[in-house]
């Protein structure tokens, strides 16, 4: 392993909307970098870029000081750490940074633990744009060693890091934080539909907020898909309304009566059901009643 602590060696693991940015953006900032994604045709186009590419998990972790994985659900993450973390050099760091709800991060530290790997909760916030800028915000959660060996890593992909207490912390503030987006989200669908059903043009409402208080640029941002009818997706419905469920999962969990939230993933999984789901969770608004054309 890399003893220069200030410039660590990575693996990747998941090199899909969010890990293929990140993982070009680590070896930019000087990083040995591995990757492995489980469609390797994915993944190649990282060699690039200087990352090395790897056809299999172990392959890629060996070695390596700090493993990220960044992948669609917690159950994907488990499939890849059974491979992972028998792999890991010893005294290496597991950085979970997939947004997979209290339940599966609990699972990961639980199964980390097991190995003797210390382990970092650091899901992010932002989209493709972000990611692609090196703007994410980092949610960091996790011993506070492990912590300031990570800081290299963060520094690469986000243009902010919140350090938030232990391990599992990060996770709980990605749900809450979520919470907000995705119901601020089927606002916006809702609102945009209702002015347009109602005979005004659906770009008044952004226009009558926009300097005011009740400004937000995501409004503007998710509102020109809509007014376009083309939603490429930044952050695609079907994981938006994965991280819907685990709002409310994690509501139910601790006793909170959220009906916004369960109704927000009612709505998302409706679009998912829709064929939406590999759209623009702003692809919501489809739902709404407006023609498409």
């Amino acid at each position: 392993m890399t003893t220069d602590t200030t410039t660590p060696s990575v693996a990747v693991l998941g090199t899909g909307t969010m890990g293929a940015p990140m993982a070009r953006n680590i070896a930019a900032a000087g990083m040995p970098t591995a990757a492995w994604n489980r469609t390797p045709e994915k993944a190649a186009p990282l060699r690039d870029d200087g990352v090395e590419v790897h056809d299999d998990i172990a392959g890629a972790v060996a070695g390596r000081d700090i493993v990220i994985t960044m992948l669609a659900d917690a159950d994907a993450v488990l499939s890849v750490a059974a491979e992972m973390l028998p792999a890991m050099e010893d005294g290496a760091v597991w950085a979970q940074m997939s947004t997979i709800g209290i339940d599966g991060t609990e699972r990961c530290a639980a199964i980390a633990a097991d190995r003797g790997v210390a382990f970092v909760d650091a899901p992010v916030l932002g989209t493709r744009q972000p990611a692609e800028q090196g703007t994410l915000l980092v949610l960091a959660s996790g011993p506070h060693d492990a912590l300031a060996r990570c800081e290299p890593v963060f520094d690469a992909v986000g243009q902010r890091t919140m350090r938030v207490g232990d391990a599992g912390a990060g996770t709980r503030l990605k749900l809450a934080v979520n919470a907000w987006l995705l119901s601020a989200m089927e606002g916006i669908a809702e609102t945009l539909a209702l002015a347009e059903g109602l005979g005004l043009d659906p770009s008044l409402p952004l226009e009558a907020i926009k300097g005011g208080p009740l400004d937000m640029p995501y409004a503007h941002l998710k509102g020109a898909l809509i007014a376009r009818r083309e939603f490429p997706p930044s952050f695609a419905l079907k994981l938006a309304a994965k991280d819907a469920r685990l709002v409310t999962e994690a509501a139910a969990r601790h006793g909170l009566d959220l009906p916004l939230e369960r109704t927000v993933a009612e709505r998302m999984g409706q679009a998912v059901e829709a064929g939406y789901g590999d759209e623009d969770m702003a692809a919501v608004w489809r739902l709404c009643g407006i023609a498409n054309g």
